[in-house]
C-alpha cells in the first residue's frame, strides 16, 4: 500500500488538547519513517506516553519519507487515539536526511529531538540530552560510546567493527573528538536547527556528519552524552555497502565545504 499525496508534501496536525502555538512549543520530536509499519505503533505509544506525563507542550512529527507500505495508515489510525500527533507525507523516498530536515524545519518547539522509529534509544533518555541545553549547550546528541552510554542488545560483531572504522575515518577526515556520529538521537535548540538544517544538502545516512560538521562552522556548542540504545536486527543497514555511501558522502561534504557551497556567514 503506498502513501498517496496530491502534493510533495501534506501535513495532518491532528492531536487533542496538547496543541500550542510556535511560542509556546517546549519540545519537537521528529520520527522519520520509510517502510515502518511493523514498528512504528509501539514505538509512537511509548513517545505518546511519555510526554503526556510531561508538564510541557509537545508534539510529535512523523515524517514518512514515500513509504511503500502500511506506514502512512498506521500513523493515521493513531492519530485519532494519541495526543500531538503529526503526519507529514513526503514522496518520493529522498533518503532519511532529507525526512529528518523536513521534520525539524516544521517543528514548533523551543527545542527540537530526532530519534529513530525503531525506538533503539528511548524517549526516557531524553533528560540526558536535555540538561545540557539547559547549561547552555545548543546541541546534545546521545553516544553509545561516550560515559554513561550502554548498549542493552549489542550489534553483531561485524556491525561493531565497522562502526569503529567508520568512526576512526570520520574522526581523521571531517569530525575529530565526537565518538559517535551516528546514533540516531539528538537534541537542538530553534535557534541551531534553523541554522543548521537550512543549510543541509545531503540526505542519506551521512547527513548526520553534515549536520554535526555545520554546526562546528557556524559556532554551535555540541555535547555528547552516553545513552541507552538497543541493536534492532531487522536495521537496514548493511555494513559494507553502507560504508560506501557514508564515505562518499563525508567525502561531498568535504568537498562542498572548500568550494564554499555552504552558506557559513
Amino acid at each position: 500500500m503506498r502513501c498517496s499525496v496530491l502534493t510533495t508534501f501534506t501535513m495532518n496536525r491532528v492531536g487533542r488538547g496538547r496543541m500550542a502555538s510556535t511560542e509556546s512549543m517546549h519540545l519537537s520530536v521528529i520520527v522519520p519513517a520509510f517502510n515502518e509499519a511493523e514498528r512504528i505503533t509501539p514505538t509512537l505509544r511509548a513517545i505518546s506516553a511519555w510526554l503526556t506525563a510531561q508538564s510541557y507542550p509537545s508534539e510529535i512529527l512523523v515524517v514518512d519519507d514515500g513509504s511503500t507500505d502500511a506506514t502512512c495508515a498506521v500513523v493515521r489510525a493513531l492519530i485519532s487515539e494519541l495526543p500531538a500527533i503529526s503526519l507529514i507525507e513526503s514522496t518520493p523516498n529522498r533518503g532519511k536526511g532529507f525526512a529528518v530536515r523536513v521534520g525539524m524545519l516544521a517543528a514548533r518547539g523551543a527545542v527540537r529531538l530526532y530519534m529513530d522509529a525503531d525506538n533503539a534509544t528511548p524517549i526516557s533518555e531524553l533528560p540526558k540530552l536535555a540538561r545540557e541545553l539547559e547549561r547552555g549547550s545548543d546541541i546534545a546528541i546521545g553516544s553509545r560510546r561516550a560515559q554513561g552510554g550502554a548498549q542493552v542488545i549489542e550489534q553483531p560483531w561485524y556491525r561493531r567493527a565497522w562502526s569503529r572504522v567508520a568512526n576512526h575515518v570520520v574522526q581523521a577526515v571531517l569530525l575529530d573528538g565526537i565518538a559517535d556520529t551516528q546514533c540516531g538521537f539528538k537534541l537542538f535548540t530553534r535557534t541551531a536547527t534553523e541554522a543548521i538544517f537550512s543549510r543541509t544538502k545531503t540526505f542519506g545516512w551521512g547527513f548526520d556528519l553534515e549536520v554535526l560538521v555545520l554546526a562546528r562552522k557556524l559556532g554551535f556548542s555540541i555535547v555528547e552524552r552516553g545513552v541507552e540504545w538497543s541493536d534492532d536486527r531487522r536495521s537496514r543497514i548493511h555494513p559494507l555497502r553502507d560504508a560506501i555511501r557514508i564515505t562518499g558522502e563525508l567525502l561531498q561534504v568535504r568537498r562542498a565545504l572548500r568550494r564554499g557551497d555552504y552558506d557559513l556567514r
